[in-house]
């Protein structure tokens, strides 16, 4: 991030500066366009928060807009890994449409020029960006209005005037003195992007979080996943076991003894309450300037996590602990607390965004726009929905496509040749693998489903005259 000695004189002579270029003030009917405030984690699994039923994590905040908005129980990512997830998020396509299969991948002119940033901004909205970009090549910052982001993977700990301060917190400071600062001519679409509660490679404290948590959780025994057997890590397919696979070394750095289990749960739980108080921030900064009863505020992350179950840590295949997150929004104008069931994605973030802007989504988007389900959780909606992962990091990580339907899945790990089947209504925890017993009905459903979407992406064209639909 920028010199963090002069964060605020750098932020408030930015937004002066940019403020000066805005154009005329718009219309009546124009300024009553929602802000938008986007809020996206990185590695914060389904079941971390509160209101997602996790018993022990504090997270107060969401749970408050969850109690008055819509809480997602089903959300998921079409590719578990963050530069792919959060490309994703940007233009509503599939990895292998937006084409982010690497940290090193820049995106595209031509596909940045329909993400919802680019989209919003040319249709009036004061476009912002705080913290982690998470995708490869120069920092975009002229394609934003106002931006205070950082490349790579970034660090918790600074030292600010001689203190020492955590990343989370740093992140809510710039975004608090951003809405204080920001220009009143436009609607605001402020995307806060977090390290947390993404583990730091190579650090003694691989989850560190701010030493004000320190205590939070101190006396509390977080409970062994019922999956975290060796029994479980054997039913996986041998070459998910082998030792030089990113799961398993990371899983034994982090999670391969109860000590470190806790030491580093326990953490990973203290880095997603800091999320939270920084969520806290920002409403309560919101209600100063007098801008909480016309802000959306969405809430979700690029990707799962392992936290040790199967004998794994990481994400990357399409095991539920990997490929679903949390999804919640909440729109102050029609404020009504609902769970919805329906299978959200992460590509479904753009058009929403953009639909509760008033902006058309380009044809050729692979997401849905959420809203018809925030109006009618009943309302119908899509059965299925394709998973890919392409990056394999020197072979250490397996690349696989498949299908997740709302009972069950189909997963195929390509370079290895192997299929899996599971009945997550009867096997929620996928234990029992049933492409290896007599079940071929459901194995050919989904290899025939999963061509088909294999088929429908290649025939996809980032062409504002092609219209996507999902696949018949």
């Amino acid at each position: 991030m920028k010199n963090r000695q002069s964060r605020r004189n750098f932020l408030q002579q930015s937004l002066a500066a940019t403020a000066l270029a805005c154009t005329p003030a718009l219309s009546a009917a124009e300024s009553k366009r929602p802000n938008l405030v986007f809020i996206l984690t990185d590695d914060q699994r389904f079941d971390m928060l509160g209101c997602m039923g996790n018993p022990i994590i504090q997270t107060p905040n969401l749970d408050q807009l969850a109690q008055h908005g819509s809480l997602f129980t089903n959300n998921f990512c079409t590719t578990s890994i963050c530069m792919s997830s959060r490309a994703s998020i940007l233009t509503g396509l599939h990895e292998r449409s937006h084409a982010i299969t690497d940290f090193k991948k820049p995106m595209p002119d031509e596909k940045f020029r329909w993400s919802y940033p680019a989209l919003l901004r040319k249709n009036g909205y004061y476009t912002a960006f705080i913290g982690k970009w998470g995708l490869g090549g120069a920092l975009p910052e002229s394609e934003f209005d106002f931006f205070n982001g950082f490349p790579g993977q970034g660090k918790y700990e600074h030292i600010v005037d001689g203190k020492e301060r955590h990343l989370t917190s740093m992140i809510g400071d710039d975004a608090v003195e951003f809405i204080s600062n920001a220009p009143q001519e436009k609607p605001l679409c402020l995307a806060i992007s977090t390290k947390a509660p993404h583990v730091l490679d190579g650090q003694p404290n691989p989850f560190r979080s701010d030493p004000a948590f320190d205590d939070l959780y101190k006396d509390v025994n977080i409970p062994i996943p019922e999956t975290a057997t060796p029994g479980h890590h054997k039913a996986l397919p041998e070459f998910l076991q082998a030792p030089h696979t990113e799961g398993v070394m990371r899983w034994k750095r982090r999670f391969s003894n109860n000590q470190l289990y806790q030491e580093n749960v326990k953490d990973y739980y203290r880095l997603i309450t800091g999320v939270d108080r920084m969520v806290g921030r920002v409403i309560e900064s919101l209600e100063r300037q007098g801008l909480a009863d016309n802000t959306v505020i969405i809430f979700t992350s690029d990707n799962g996590f392992f936290l040790g179950e199967k004998g794994l840590a990481g994400k990357w295949i399409m095991y539920e602990e990997s490929i679903r997150t949390p999804l919640l929004i909440f729109d102050p104008r029609k404020p009504k607390q609902q769970r919805i069931q329906a299978m959200s994605l992460n590509i479904d973030i753009m058009p929403t965004l953009l639909d509760y802007a008033g902006v058309e989504a380009p044809p050729f988007v692979q997401g849905r726009n959420l809203r018809p389900i925030v109006d009618n959780p009943n309302a119908p909606w899509r059965n299925d929905w394709f998973y890919e992962h392409a990056y394999t990091h020197q072979n250490t990580i397996a690349d696989t496509y498949g299908v997740r339907f709302n009972d069950w899945k189909y997963t195929r790990y390509i370079s290895d040749n192997y299929e899996e089947v599971f009945d997550l209504k009867s096997d929620p925890n996928e234990s029992v693998n049933l492409a290896l017993k007599d079940n071929a009905p459901l194995l050919q459903k989904g290899r025939k489903r999963t061509q088909q979407w294999l088929d429908a992406l290649a025939d996809w064209r980032h062409d504002p005259g092609y219209h996507w639909h999902d696949p018949a």
